[in-house]
């Protein structure tokens, strides 16, 4: 006798989606989305700092406080797990790791110099220009704030802020993110640098025209390295760099003024 096998109906399974990159109305949103965090993750340092205040509240304790080297680190320090943790979840709804995303790869000595010594020779190049304008090298919001850190004790953090937290945040969110989608949209990769900039130098509002087209061409600099070499982390260091001389450089003035 032969054995009749009943057939097996085999369920298909669904495909996955494929993984995707935002592009640039969905990468503009989502940029709103992080600049929200970033903006909460701040305002959550000064409400907690007012609150443990022994003071009653009125415009004088809020000003005193939001001018304070201190409010001003620890709220720079604060932004930067605010915008990773959006950052994580438009890349996760992507489908793509995070450090895929953002780029966030490592890269050779070399081209860690070439990233240096560009931002010298810009930087060197706006320092002239201050010069022949008889502009101050510093921004006085810097001075400001760098001498109220020391009178609370808290320049080291101030340091770190500027130094470390604020080029993590910035790039993360900037060169890493915006730039990743936007270059991939109609924009291509010249429109995506010049965006990016734009919005980077959007942010820094505290300075004044002279400093804004400076931070400006900075911008298009760290664009370029991020889509010459890509990586991330190498505009995190030049970043970084850019920031720390800037505060040696006042500390300078500071202590000699």
């Amino acid at each position: 006798m032969s054995l009749l096998e009943t057939p097996v109906e085999l369920t298909p399974v669904p495909a996955s989606k494929p993984p995707r990159t935002w592009k640039f109305w969905g990468t503009s949103l989502w940029g709103l989305f992080a600049f929200a965090a970033l903006f909460l993750g701040q305002v959550t340092v000064v409400v907690y700092l007012l609150l443990i205040k022994d003071a009653p509240f009125d415009l004088t304790l809020l000003t005193s406080t939001l001018s304070s080297g201190t409010a001003i680190a620890m709220s720079v320090i604060m932004g930067l797990p605010a915008v990773c943790a959006a950052l994580w979840l438009a890349t996760r709804l992507s489908r793509i790791p995070f450090a895929d995303y953002l780029a966030l790869h490592g890269t050779s000595w070399k081209n860690f110099a070439i990233g240096t010594l560009g931002l010298i020779l810009l930087v060197g190049l706006w320092e002239l220009i201050s010069r022949a304008l008889g502009r101050d090298s510093t921004p006085g919001f810097m001075l400001e704030v760098l001498k109220s850190a020391q009178a609370d004790g808290a320049l080291w953090l101030l340091v770190i802020a500027f130094c470390v937290a604020a080029p993590m945040t910035e790039e993360f969110f900037v060169r890493g993110f915006l730039y990743r989608g936007w270059s991939e949209s109609f924009l291509r990769t010249w429109g995506a640098i010049a965006l990016s900039s734009l919005v980077w130098t959007a942010m820094h509002l505290q300075y004044d025209w002279f400093f804004f087209c400076e931070i400006f061409t900075i911008g298009l600099l760290l664009g370029w390295l991020r889509h010459r070499y890509n990586s991330t982390w190498l505009t995190v260091f030049v970043h970084g760099l850019n920031n720390l001389a800037a505060t040696v450089q006042t500390l300078w003035i500071a202590t000699h003024s």
